[in-house]
This record gives structure tokens, sequence and C-alpha cells, in this order.
């Protein structure tokens, strides 16, 4: 059994937690976001860090799976599911199956071996699994025909094998039994019947906005319903989105963009905080973060070409050509 879900950790800890895979930094142009650390020297960082793979989840219109769902795909996108070494550089789930899919770029040092292979039994990340053998497989595309995956989506196994992947593959803390599920019923709502038209799209503000109120909104009603430790994961979802932003959001982009994007995480500990505590505000300090972020998202949004969500800009901020991120 893993260990229990951490009742304080906040975003500035696992942000901290970033710096360890700076061995793949040497492989890459100039280091501006997270997410260069485990994309190989021959891929183009900036193709790769504003494209991905098209989300193949339709949300069923039953309200109690639509709100599992929503959870487990927050949950999904969360470094504070994982545990140990995965957790401390900033991996989550999506890393290796982007929005569900798969990652064809991922290259992680001494877990990979070509791009888009991983070894789930490296003793880097695991101290349960850790075979001592290097023997990296494909990272498979959730959404593609169950008979391709190594469980089966639909047995009731899933939720079983989910908790061995996050407590044992990834030496990661016992987590809140809503947010197992809902991982379970992501995963399993995933199919390639859902795929859009559209093989792939735009890393955008609006995208990773829309994620961190969608957290929120889940949030609540844990909440409401009295699971707090299952909410407060839910924030820690919505900051660790917020902090894909802020990442994008450092010069040339407007300054005072910068210092919203640290209020409203700011905002969100305090919610956190109000859960923790079990105080009577902690829904009100959920709201008041949803209401900061829709105040926010428009003015984030007229100014996302002046950021590096523009691939010109994030392109020659690899090059050296624009002034590095503040530290």
């Amino acid at each position: 059994m893993g260990r229990r879900w951490p009742r304080t950790r906040t975003l500035g800890a696992f942000a901290a937690g970033l710096l360890i895979a700076s061995t793949v930094a040497a492989q890459t142009p100039r280091l501006v976001l997270r997410g260069q650390r485990w994309l190989p020297s021959e891929v183009d960082s900036a193709r790769a860090l504003t494209h991905e793979p098209a989300e193949c989840l339709t949300l069923p219109t039953d309200p109690i799976l639509r709100h599992s769902i929503e959870i487990g795909r927050a949950a999904f996108r969360s470094p504070l599911i994982l545990g140990g070494q995965a957790a401390r550089a900033g991996l989550t789930c999506e890393t290796c199956h982007r929005n569900g899919r798969r990652n064809p770029d991922f290259a992680f040092p001494r877990v990979s071996g070509a791009p888009g292979t991983a070894d789930v039994t490296s003793s880097l990340f695991s101290s349960h699994r850790g075979d001592g053998v290097f023997n990296p497989k494909p990272i498979p595309d959730l959404a593609m025909p169950k008979a391709q995956l190594k469980v089966d989506q639909t047995s009731p196994h899933l939720e079983t094998f989910i908790h061995g992947q996050v407590t044992e593959e990834f030496d990661g803390f016992e987590i809140p039994s809503a947010v197992l599920r809902g991982l379970a019923d992501y995963v399993r709502g995933l199919s390639p019947t859902a795929c859009p038209d559209t093989t792939d799209q735009v890393v955008g503000v609006a995208n990773l906005l829309s994620d961190t109120d969608r957290a929120l909104i889940a949030a609540q009603r844990l909440a409401a319903e009295g699971d707090r430790p299952a909410a407060i994961a839910m924030v820690a979802s919505a900051r660790a989105r917020l902090f894909l932003v802020d990442e994008r959001f450092a010069a040339p982009a407007p300054a005072q963009d910068r210092r919203a994007l640290r209020r409203l995480d700011g905002t969100l500990a305090q919610a956190a905080q109000g859960l923790r505590g079990s105080t009577p505000d902690a829904a009100a300090g959920l709201a008041k973060s949803r209401k900061a972020l829709a105040d926010l998202g428009p003015r984030l949004r007229r100014s996302a070409p002046q950021s590096l969500f523009n691939p010109a800009l994030l392109r020659a901020a690899m090059d050296g050509r624009l002034p590095r991120p503040p530290s």
C-alpha cells in the first residue's frame, strides 16, 4: 500500500522540484518551459510544446458519472497524483498520455529508450517495482481500441490497476477514493469513437484556463459533498494548470499579467488552506477563486500573442533571442 495523501502540498513545492530533471536541458535549446526537460534534441521543441493530440472524450449526460470523469480528468493532469522522483520532476499522467493519448516525443533520462517509450519498472521512479532491467516499452494511446491496452478498461479491476500504478509504479501517496474512481472513469471514457476530426490542437491559454476552472468546479462539488481531501486534490490540479499558464507569461509578456497570475495562485492556495482547516468559509474561497479566474481570463487571452503561447516568441526564447524568464 502507498502512503496517505499529504495534507499540505502546494504549487510552490512541486514547482521547486522541477529542477531535478535538468539533465535533459543539455539536449534541448535554451531551457524555457518545463516540458522541454523530457524532449529529445532531435524534436522541434517549439512545435511539440504548442501542439497536442485532440482529446477523445465524450462526457456523458449522467451527472454523477460526468462529475466523476471531471475529477479524474483533473487528477490526470496533476503532478501531485504521482510520487517520488516523478512528482518532483513535475510529471503527470498526461505527460506520457497527452490528452489521454500518447506522447511520441517523451524522452526521460534513464527511463526512455527511443522517444515515446518508458520503462515502467525503472528504479528511478519506483522503489516497489524497480527490477534493475532497462526495458522501455512504447507508451500506449489510451483512446485506442481497448484490446491494444494492458488492462481491459471495462473491467472493475481498472481501479486496482491504477492504484498500483500510483502507489507502486510511481511511489505515490494513497489518493482519495473519489479521485481513484474518477481516474478510472476518465480512462474508461476515452474512446476512438470520440476522437474529433482534427488530429491535434493548439496548446493555448484558453485550454489551460478551462482546465483550471473545470478542476475548481469539481472541487466545489466535492467540498459540498464533504469530501475535502478530494477537493484539495482538485485545487492542486487547478494550480498545476495555472502554473503552465504562468511559465508562458514570462517576459516579454506584460509584467502586470504575471503579477495577476501570482495573485490568483495565492487565492487558490488560501482556498486549499481553508479546505484543510475545515473552515466554514472554504466554499467561499473556492467561489472567490473561480470569480478571480473568470475576471482574469479575458485579459490573458488578449495578452497571449505577447507571451510564449505565441510559437514564434517561444522559438525565439529557445534560441536565446529573448530575455530568459525570471527565476
